[in-house]
């Protein structure tokens, strides 16, 4: 009895709706309403089911909130103060960590639950493998930092003092302002998503490769056999790590848009 090892296809998981020979729609929900408006993938599933169990997670630790928490309560406020504290208001200061809190709270908790099913048996892989939950985040972090901008220097201003270095040359404006104006308004976003998505895309293909190596050197039924002890005890150290980059990544990226939100604030500053 030996193993046949077949390489990990990730099409149908990232690049769903593929169409068979009789038409067949695969791996898709409600293809055919609405033109596909309304089609549902797996890592659409994922996503809708991680958003309800937050959903719910905040109306059940909040549903009766008191002066002093306990409980479930006390779980949810100490995460939330967590945000508040060591990034919203350690980067913003209290009056604006307070004032854009509820942004890089929904930020970081998004993030955090839609990186968890990587590591959850029968998801296997996280929402943000996908380059369209983080280009959703990263635009909501764009919108955020261009409106504290705005709404503090109005529009004229805000794209000047961020595009327009002072004191320089008028030649070198030529060559320095679309630069700023790439830097700050395209590479921003753009960092922002690719980095989380490659994280966790990255991490899937690792540990679909581990546990699929541990499956193919197990089932050789000889030498080979005791190295599929060597691929499980790696994939279980992977899964590990995978824990720490699942708040790793949600950290960075909040505290990133509190970054760009406190550069847009003291963008007269420049």
């Amino acid at each position: 009895m030996k193993g046949e090892f077949h390489s990990p296809d990730l099409d149908s998981e990232l690049f769903p709706g593929h169409v068979t020979e009789d038409g067949t729609v695969v791996n898709m929900l409600f293809h055919d309403v609405a033109n596909g408006w309304f089609a549902l993938d797996r890592l659409m599933l994922i996503r809708i089911f991680m958003t309800l169990i937050v959903v719910a997670l905040f109306a059940i630790g909040m549903r009766n909130p008191k002066l002093v928490p306990s409980g479930f309560q006390n779980v949810i406020e100490t995460a939330i103060d967590f945000v508040r504290i060591h990034i919203a208001e350690d980067i913003l200061g209290k009056q604006q960590g307070r004032r854009f809190l509820p942004v890089i709270a929904t930020i970081f908790f998004t993030v955090i639950a839609f990186n968890i099913p990587t590591i959850i048996p029968g998801l296997n892989i996280s929402p943000n493998a996908r380059i369209g939950m983080p280009a959703v985040l990263a635009l909501f972090g764009f919108c955020a930092f261009v409106y504290a901008g705005v709404r503090r220097y109005g529009a004229f201003k805000y794209f000047k003092s961020s595009v327009v270095i002072p004191n320089l040359p008028f030649v070198l404006h030529l060559l320095v302002v679309p630069i700023e104006i790439l830097s700050t308004f395209i590479i921003r976003p753009v960092t922002l998503a690719l980095r989380l998505m490659s994280n966790f895309l990255a991490g899937h293909i690792i540990l679909v490769l581990l546990y699929s190596a541990t499956n193919f050197f197990f089932f050789q039924l000889n030498g080979w056999t005791a190295v599929s002890g060597v691929t499980l005890l790696a994939g279980i150290a992977f899964t590990a790590y995978e824990c720490i980059i699942i708040v790793l990544q949600a950290y960075i990226f909040a505290l990133l848009v509190a970054v760009y939100i406190d550069m847009s604030l003291n963008a007269a500053d420049h």
